[in-house]
């Protein structure tokens, strides 16, 4: 363990694979195989920016004007996307997590989210980090210890890379049905079939044109359950699958267009979550969580293929 501006670094290892978790937000810092980076994340004397690798808790993406109505209660949350007039991302992305348990291929981190302004409930939400054969895999946890039921979901907020120095040439596939079609604030106005539209991404596709800050819905699912989302290198030898288990339900793609320059279309942000944006708003897909009552959801990153490090270019 290091320490830096996002606390302490965490390094898991597993043969050639090599994932670095933070204590700030327990983010996603970094995760490489050898000299092949898997994730376009930060170094450890960087700060974080463009939400990379953070947990996105008691809600992922953004809720309209930062108000919604709970249990007959008007509530107002921080407008944290004050350009956009909404509150984004949720409440646990700056908050230093507590390391419970840590070895060679596995973390586990917890927080309390207190009761405050915009949010009187009270949760305790646990994440763990591990290093298997298939790759990571990320299991969150969120308990209400409030005596009444909270309203709650979870995204997190990973940029993957398929060693193109630009996403324009990567290939993409979103084994997904629906996608939302959302205003100048990023805020739903519509569900809509992907089919006849550039966001039919069923079959692989390069990203070419395509500016990309939607989300998707009725994911097809393996027989392990699992909707897998691919960023494919264009030579189609190596890449990097991200798939959506138990709870995650919903995928937001994000192409970075709204970075500031050199860091714009480098990776692709896949994110997985348990409701579309707006959903404090909207109730679609929203967990009611009762008094006791854990949510628990599971996500993941294969990298697949392989490639020489020369052909790898510098993130």
């Amino acid at each position: 363990m290091q320490e830096s501006h996002t606390g302490r670094q965490l390094t898991l290892r597993r043969g050639a694979h090599s994932v670095v978790v933070v204590e700030l937000g327990a983010a996603l810092r970094s995760y490489s195989v050898g000299e092949r980076a898997v994730i376009y994340g930060f170094t450890a004397e960087d700060r974080i920016t463009a939400g990379r690798g953070q947990i996105l808790v008691p809600w992922p993406n953004r809720v309209r004007d930062g108000r919604y109505r709970w249990d007959g209660q008007d509530l107002q949350l921080p407008l944290t996307e004050p350009a956009g007039g909404n509150a984004i991302h949720g409440l646990l992305r700056w908050t230093s997590w507590r390391v419970v348990e840590a070895s060679n291929s596995r973390v586990v981190l917890d927080a309390s989210l207190w009761p405050q302004p915009g949010y009187p409930f009270h949760l305790h939400v646990r994440v763990q980090y591990a290093l298997g054969e298939g790759g990571l895999e990320v299991t969150v946890t969120a308990r209400n210890l409030d005596e009444s039921a909270a309203p709650y979901g979870f995204g997190q907020h990973p940029y993957v890379t398929a060693g193109t120095a630009v996403v324009d040439q990567s290939v993409l596939t979103v084994p997904a049905r629906t996608w939302l079609r959302t205003d100048e604030r990023g805020l739903p106005v519509s569900a809509e079939p992907v089919a006849g539209t550039p966001y039919d991404l069923r079959t692989p596709q390069a990203v070419g044109a395509r500016r990309l800050d939607t989300p998707f819905a009725d994911l097809d699912r393996d027989t392990d359950g699992r909707a897998v989302v691919r960023l494919a290198h264009p030579s189609g030898s190596f890449g990097t699958d991200v798939w959506l288990g138990e709870g995650a339900d919903y995928v937001q793609l994000y192409t970075g267009d709204t970075l500031p320059p050199g860091e714009r279309r480098r990776a692709v942000a896949v994110e997985p979550m348990t409701c579309p944006p707006d959903a404090f708003r909207s109730g679609t897909a929203l967990v009611s969580l009762a008094p006791g009552e854990r949510h628990t959801v599971r996500w993941g990153i294969t990298p697949w293929g392989g490639m020489t490090a020369q052909s790898w270019p510098s993130a």
